[in-house]
């Protein structure tokens, strides 16, 4: 199980080892923030793979971006027993219309119990979208 937990860190290390491109000013940046203890990554735009978890930079306009989020969640483990954390994954896509050139926003996720919530911020830290989570499990 530890195995395959691991596989994703690694390639999210090999990820943070290469410097990020240059934000294409022709192009509208989009960072992901999640706490320490949670993981969050860009996965989709538009339907189509995203080849960096890091961020996604996308043309003004319309698009949809998806992200997965990754934090664990302490069990009760029954008969006074603890049990390992589950390890959860929840898929979130944001929706948002009018994305311009040049400027910068921010997804920002954080747990909710066993969900998640999400938001997407302009450069003035205004909420210009709600992330809606498509689905949450242990073996997404």
């Amino acid at each position: 199980m530890r195995a395959l937990l691991l596989a994703p860190a690694l390639l999210l290390l090999g990820a943070c080892a290469s410097p990020l491109p240059e934000p294409d000013s022709q192009q509208a940046w989009v960072e992901l923030y999640s706490t320490a203890d949670t993981l969050l990554m860009a996965d989709r735009l538009d339907g189509k793979r995203w080849p960096d978890g890091r961020y996604f930079q996308v043309t003004p306009g319309q698009h949809e971006l998806q992200t997965r989020f990754q934090f664990e969640v302490r069990g009760g483990g029954g008969l006074g027993m603890m049990s390992e954390p589950l390890r959860m994954t929840c898929e979130i896509r944001l929706r948002y219309d009018d994305f311009v050139a040049g400027q910068r926003y921010r997804i920002e996720a954080r747990q909710q119990l066993m969900k998640a919530q999400a938001w997407l911020y302009d450069e003035q830290r205004n909420v210009v979208a709600r992330g809606e989570v498509r689905r949450c499990g242990t073996a997404i």
